[in-house]
Formats: structure tokens, sequence, C-alpha cells
């Protein structure tokens, strides 16, 4: 008998609390084991439209609803006794007519009306009544034929619902629709093109169509229900969308990248593309790597939730950052000390000291060295001269330049005096053997949030990957560029036109959330060699309450407003693990602290490890947010002196760079605001970021 579960169980398996969900573990294990077990009490449904459903008692409030036939048994849902019947009462398990797919289909006449929520801001408003109604809005779909309509698996009966919908109406109907009915006419309504999965053969299996891959899944074993147990709120384990499973099993001739805005599953992509590789190559090591410690971190604890039932695997991938995997290769070959930032620091202040006549602030010197001299290596005046300084604003003529090379000379000398060597020229030494013929240390390299790696960085992995096919795989979003200057990759030898792929639908955020963080960057990102990410056509499935934006007289204010929210969002069942708090740097931690405290809540402050704790809210600086989600995320402190932040502003020497201060600032808050899945609030003291009236408008 094949024994499956659904996406809608792990879902309601997560809002149970822990003992709740302990039962039902022991529950669906007896189930799949043995389903004839004596301590299962299956109960006929007797008003459920498929007569299919059964209810299994599992303690003396929850029940699983559960479809059986004779060659299968499917867990559907779990919850308290009239939740689970109301929803096993409320669905039917059926083939689509047209595509062929697997798919629940809510029955229309338990749907009493189809209304998107109204939420407003803080601020009251006050509607006058006029006496003559406004006009209706259009209808989005009611032209198009249900053939076409059938095709994106809008169920038969909800065709009608289909045609009448406008966009005021349009996420409330997408809630009752199967994910990939609902995602194609979001899709339409943003002026997309749905991508069409291809029908089945007649006769063949529903559950292998891509769409009912997405949200059924046969258990093979204990161990693979267990892990799936164990991380119900981690779906992307045991589901995966269509378009994520393609980037992921697909064959590259070179270099690929997966792109696209926050919440639409890139790390995922990453984290399932890394253990598809170790599958499939069965002698080959993988490298999972990320530009940072922290994020290499939170990499590691989401694939030993993804690989919990393969450990075998874990012995071939490896997950470190890539300034660890440099540091270990160089070590190996007898290399020098690396040189701290702070040691580089004075190196180039000493420099710039003891040569004369320049007007070269300390900051315009140790940045021009780092992203520029160091960065690419530069070793000779010509190469300076000549270098196209990508990202660098300030035009430099070559008298300019000329002393400037004669502080850099001055670094390049103190450094070698004292043995020691940058990052960058520790990938340089490890690239130049690796393309000396040297055997890769591994076959295969995924890179994730690689916006952020740097020129040295690339120039390594560009080495490592040789051009082979699949060798490199890329994921990140443009519009979360933090750290790094905008470089070009096709001239470090990793070319990804024609290999770069956008993922367009958001799981994580709501289009609420989405909508308002979506404000903070353009329509369009691109990069230095023309590839372009565009934001238009992502499409959020799920709705929630508006955004609020809070600008408030003093931070006592703010403390008290942020506490009250926090509070709110308790009583509303929200937990303290599923609450985020976000700040711009560590100066502003203790407002947030005090927030936290004076909601009564326990909490965690976050460090490198990014290590989240079950019952405790977590507060953390925006440079930690990546990689994290939460159902309710507060984003504090959002002053005017501190995002953008004074500081950085004030060390920019020329006008045009400002221009890449306030991108970098601007992403940085879009990637606080896009943790939150349901609700979020952004506060700041009078008179406010800048960035919070793109916000509001």
């Amino acid at each position: 008998m094949e024994f499956r579960i659904a996406d809608t169980f792990t879902d309601s398996l997560a809002r149970l609390t822990g003992d709740e969900q302990k039962d039902v573990k022991t529950a669906a294990f007896d189930l799949q084991v043995n389903p004839a077990h004596p301590s299962l009490q299956f109960h006929k449904l007797d008003k459920a439209k498929d007569r299919r459903f059964w209810s299994i008692r599992v303690n003396s409030d929850i029940r699983l609803i559960v479809h059986r036939t004779d060659s299968s048994l499917l867990l559907c849902f779990v919850g308290h006794h009239d939740d689970a019947y109301r929803w096993g009462e409320s669905r039917r398990l059926e083939t689509h007519p047209k595509t062929g797919a697997a798919q629940f289909v809510e029955v229309r006449e338990t749907v009493q009306e189809i209304a998107v929520p109204r939420y407003v801001e803080a601020t009251p408003v006050v509607e006058t009544v006029r006496s003559r109604a406004p006009e209706p809005k259009p209808a989005l779909f009611a032209d198009l034929p249900d053939d076409v309509l059938l095709g994106y698996g809008v169920p038969a009966e909800w065709l009608p619902d289909v045609r009448r919908v406008n966009e005021d109406t349009l996420l409330g109907l997408a809630d009752h629709l199967p994910s990939e009915a609902a995602e194609a006419l979001l899709e339409l309504a943003t002026g997309g093109t749905p991508t069409v999965a291809q029908p089945v053969a007649a006769g063949a299996d529903p559950f292998a169509h891509p769409d009912a891959q997405r949200r059924f899944r046969v258990m093979a074993n204990v161990e693979e229900l267990e892990r799936a147990l164990d991380y119900p709120w981690d779906k992307w384990t045991i589901f995966l969308h269509p378009a994520q499973r393609s980037l992921v099993e697909r064959s590259y001739s070179g270099p690929a990248r997966a792109a696209g805005s926050a919440g639409t599953g890139k790390t995922i992509v990453a984290l399932h593309r890394a253990v598809f590789l170790a599958r499939t190559n069965s002698d080959a090591r993988v490298l999972l790597t990320t530009f940072s410690g922290a994020l290499a971190n939170a990499l590691r604890a989401k694939l030993r939730r993804l690989i919990s039932n393969e450990p075998r695997l874990g012995e071939r991938l490896e997950v470190q950052s890539v300034n660890a995997i440099g540091r270990r290769l160089y070590a190996a070959n007898g290399g020098e000390k690396i040189a701290t930032r702070d040691v580089v620091q004075k190196a180039v202040k000493a420099a710039g000291n003891a040569v004369e006549g320049h007007k070269f602030s300390q900051q315009f010197l140790l940045t021009e060295w780092e992203q520029v001299v160091d960065a690419w290596q530069l070793e000779t005046w010509e190469q300076y001269r000549d270098v196209v300084r990508l990202g660098r604003k300030t035009r430099l003529k070559e008298a300019q330049r000329a002393v400037l090379w004669q502080i850099f000379e001055r670094v390049r000398s103190e450094l070698k005096a004292r043995g020691m060597v940058t990052y960058p020229e520790v990938f340089s030494r490890v690239a130049a053997r690796l393309r000396e013929g040297g055997h890769p240390p591994f076959e295969f390299a995924v890179v994730d949030e690689a916006q952020d790696v740097s020129v040295a960085q690339l120039r390594f992995l560009a080495a490592m990957g040789a051009g082979r096919p699949n060798a490199l795989f890329f994921a990140g979003d443009l519009g979360q560029r933090i750290f790094q200057q905008p470089f070009s990759w096709k001239a470090l030898g990793v070319d990804v036109r024609g290999r770069s792929f956008t993922l367009r639908i958001n799981y994580r955020t709501s289009h609420q959330i989405r909508a308002r963080a979506d404000r903070l960057l353009g329509p369009e990102v691109a990069d230095v060699d023309g590839n372009t990410e565009g934001r238009k056509g992502t499409v959020s499935t799920f709705n929630g309450p508006q955004p609020e934006i809070m600008v408030l007289d003093t931070t006592e204010l703010e403390i008290k407003a942020v506490s009250g929210w926090l509070q709110d969002g308790i009583t509303k069942g929200i937990a303290p693990h599923e609450i985020g708090v976000f700040v711009r740097s560590a100066a502003e931690l203790g407002r947030a602290r005090a927030a936290v405290e004076a909601a009564k809540l326990p909490y965690k402050i976050l460090d490198d490890h990014v290590e989240t704790t079950t019952g405790m809210a977590s507060i953390s600086t925006m440079h930690l947010a990546k990689g994290l989600e939460f159902r309710a995320v507060v984003v504090m402190a959002c002053d005017d002196e501190v995002i953008p932040l004074q500081e950085r502003i004030e060390s920019v020497t020329d006008d045009s760079d400002l221009e890449e201060v306030y991108n970098t600032e601007r992403h940085l808050l879009y990637v606080a605001c896009t943790r939150a899945r349901d609700r979020l609030v952004v506060t700041g003291v009078a008179p406010g970021s800048e960035f919070l009236d793109d916000l509001r408008n």
C-alpha cells in the first residue's frame, strides 16, 4: 500500500502544540507501519462529499483526516475535532479533467462568500456614504475560454467564480483554489504568461504530475516520514514547486544562476541542487557555500534537515563559507598568515600619511585598496593606471592615480615585510594552482547569496569549475546585494547569460508585505554583464494585514508602541519564536531589547551562528537577517540618521558615490522587511528615515 502525506497535513501539524505533535507522530508511524493496528480507530466522515475521507482518533480531541483506498493511504489534515471534520467535509480529492493532476478541490457550496479582507493602517479612516455606489471593477478573466482556464488547473466547478473575479476579489478567490490555478491567475493579473505543465497521459498516475508533486509525497520508509514530521514548518524539505524542481534537476552546459526576489525559494533550490548533485554523482564531492560564516551556519542546519534520513550523503557534502575553504586550501600549501582588516587599515593609514601632496581621505584610500587594487590583485602601475574601476564613481585623472599608486605600493611592501597576505591574494594563489592543473577539491560548487560574493572569491570558484558542465550553480538576488560593489562576472570567466533563471512565486511573504517592500527597489535590477532581474510578475499566493509604518516622537513612545504590537500578536496566536525584531546595527539593539522586555517575551539576541530558539523571540541586526523568516517581524529604529547610516554617508568623498551607499542601505531594509510572512511593522523616531516614505506610498 502506498503511503503519502500532503502539504496540507504538514501545514496543519505545524499549528499544533509540541505535545499534540508528539501524539500525532505516534499515530502516523503506527499508520504507516500497520494500517490495521488495533490502536487506530477509523471513522467515516458521514457528511464528507468524498466518501474516501476518514477520521482517525489521535487523542480525546485531535483527529487525523486520511484519504483511504484499497491501494493507498494519504495523510491529509490534522487538527482539533471540529476543525478536522470541517476540513474533511469541505473538500474532495480529484484528478483534474484537463491536466490529469491530483488536487484537493474545495467544495464550492461550503464557501459562503469570497471577499478580500480589508486592512487599514493605524490611522482611523472615515468614509462618507454617497448616494451613488461606485462602479464595479471589470472582471479579469471573463473572456478566457474554459479550456484555457482548465489548462491552468482551475477546477471545473470554480469556473463561474473565476469569470466574475476582479482585482479586489482575486486574492480572496486564490485562497480557495489549488496552488497551480491560483498562481496562474495571479500571474495573468500582473501581466505575465503562466507556464503550463504538460497534461499526463490518459490513465497515468495523477500523483506523478508535476503540480501534484508539489503537494503530495510518497513516504517510502519510516525515516522519510520521520523527517517530514520532525520539521513540519519546513515544507521545502519534502515538497518542491515544479519551477524549483526544474532548476534543481536540469543539466547545464556551464555556470548557471537562479535569481528571484526575497521569498521565492532561491536558497531552497541551492540546497536541493547540492543534494541532487551528490545523489546523482556517487563519487563526487559537493561544496555548498556562501559569502559569510553566519550564512554557512544557517545552510548547514537546513542541510541536516534535508538529508536527515540519508546521513551518508553528508560525507560528500561540505558546507563552509568561501573564506573558510580558501583558508584551508591555502594553509594546506604552507601559506603565510592572513592579514586582518585592522592590520590592513593601519597599513593604509600609515602609507597615506607617508606620501605627501594628496587630499584623499583615509576612508577613500581604504575602499580604493579593498575594492580595486586588492580585489583585482593589481601588481603594477600599468595595471592600476588602466583598470576600469567598476562601482567606483569618483573619477581619477592619471596624475591622481600615480599618487595613489605610491601609497598602495607602500601597503603591499608593508604586508610583504610582515609575511602577510590578504584574502584576495589567498584566492588568487589558490586559483592559480587550480588553473595550473591542480585537482579541484570539489567536483561541484553550489553558491547561495551569490550577489555578495567578492571578486577574489568568484575568481577562485571560476578556477575550480574550469568551465565543466554543472560545476557551478549560483543562487542570489541583485536586489539584496549589501556587501559588494558591482563587477563583471563574465570578466572572471563566469558567464551565466542564457543560463540565468528567475523564480517568481513568493512562498514566504504575504501579498501586502511583498508589494510594500518592493517599493524600496526599482522594477528591474541589472548586473554589469547585462543580466536583468525583473521584480514585475512576482506574485505572493496568500493574504495578510497591511504592514504598519509608525513614526513616534520619542524612543520611549516607540518602545511602548512596539511592545503593544508584540503583545497583540501573542494574543492572536503568534508564538514568541515566530517573532523577529531587526535593527540597523548593534547601536540600536538596546531599543529592540527594551521593546521585547516590555512585552514580557523571552528573547535571544542572535550571533553569527544565527540559530533561533523555540519559545524565544529573536533580536538581530539587519545584516544577520538573511536566511531567516518569521510570522511577525518588527523593524525598529528606522530614524533619519540611522538608515541610511549617517556614518556611511559622511565617509563618501564624492557625491557620485552616494548612490551606491543609498542602494545598499535600501537593500538592507528590504532584506529585513521581507523576513516577515504575515505581519510587519516598521518604526522609527521623528522625523524618521526617508525610506519610510517609499514604504508608505
